[in-house]
């Protein structure tokens, strides 16, 4: 399954795997499901219930119909995004959430957008969305690529902070020691940080210096200690990632 990774303004780093379309579809079906459920349960509510027993007058009739029956109906994929942080429940079910694509949350505008595309999207054009997701690496309709929004899994969506504060500065003559540094992962850097404030005699350094060398390829190495070593690879990553940035 294709997945991203995103460095946003705010300088976190996100990774996220797109929904498949068959998890799409599915939740989908199960959203369509509850609007019909509910569109038909108030429905007989309305009719075997309300109106024989309690008299509704036409326009309280009319008012129920529309507020209480018809336009909860229709919205409800707009109003469950807005209000349940981008998931219907389908998509909670399913286990996904509607983001925008740089990992933000979506604002109305967006829900909105995504949802008066369901025309096109939907059934009633012959289901347009379907194919529009076929022949997109994200998996997105048109809905999202109107309102620049994705949907992933939940499960695999991680935000990893990254804080400018971290990167030393660097002098213009920099080169780096180690240039197989910059395919190290956040995760890996992060834990040789962590690694590095453990006291200098603390094998976990040796180690974890072992385990970098041999997951880089490293053969010749200039420090004279495992700690040193593992501080300049890290200088490494960080020049690479603010060429990046």
């Amino acid at each position: 399954m294709a997945s991203s990774s995103i460095l946003t303004g705010q300088f976190v780093r996100i990774n996220q795997t797109p929904a498949s379309v068959g998890e799409r579809l599915l939740a989908q079906v199960i959203d369509w499901a509850i609007q019909g459920a509910y569109f038909s349960g108030l429905l007989y509510l309305y009719v075997e219930i309300l109106d024989n027993f309690l008299g509704f007058s036409s326009a309280l009739q009319v008012i129920f119909i529309i507020f209480g029956i018809i336009l909860p109906t229709v919205f409800y994929g707009f109003l469950f995004e807005l209000f349940g942080n981008g998931q219907t429940i389908g998509k909670r079910i399913m286990k996904m959430r509607v983001v925008k694509t740089d990992g933000s949350l979506p604002g109305i505008g967006s829900y909105l957008m995504r949802w008066m595309f369901m025309l096109i999207d939907g059934p009633l054009l012959s289901g347009m969305g379907v194919i529009v997701m076929l022949i997109n690496k994200d998996n997105r309709r048109f809905g999202d690529l109107a309102a620049g929004t994705m949907v992933i899994k939940q499960g695999i969506y991680r935000r990893l902070q990254v804080s400018l504060e971290e990167f030393e500065p660097f002098s213009r003559n920099y080169r780096p020691t180690y240039p197989a540094a910059e395919n190290l992962s956040l995760e890996q850097v992060s834990l040789i940080d962590q690694t590095l404030r453990l006291k200098e005699n603390d094998q976990r350094i040796h180690a974890l210096a072992e385990q970098v060398k041999h997951t880089l390829g490293i053969e010749h190495v200039h420090e004279s200690d495992d700690a040193s070593f593992l501080w300049h690879v890290k200088r490494d990553y960080q020049y690479y990632a603010l060429e990046e940035i």
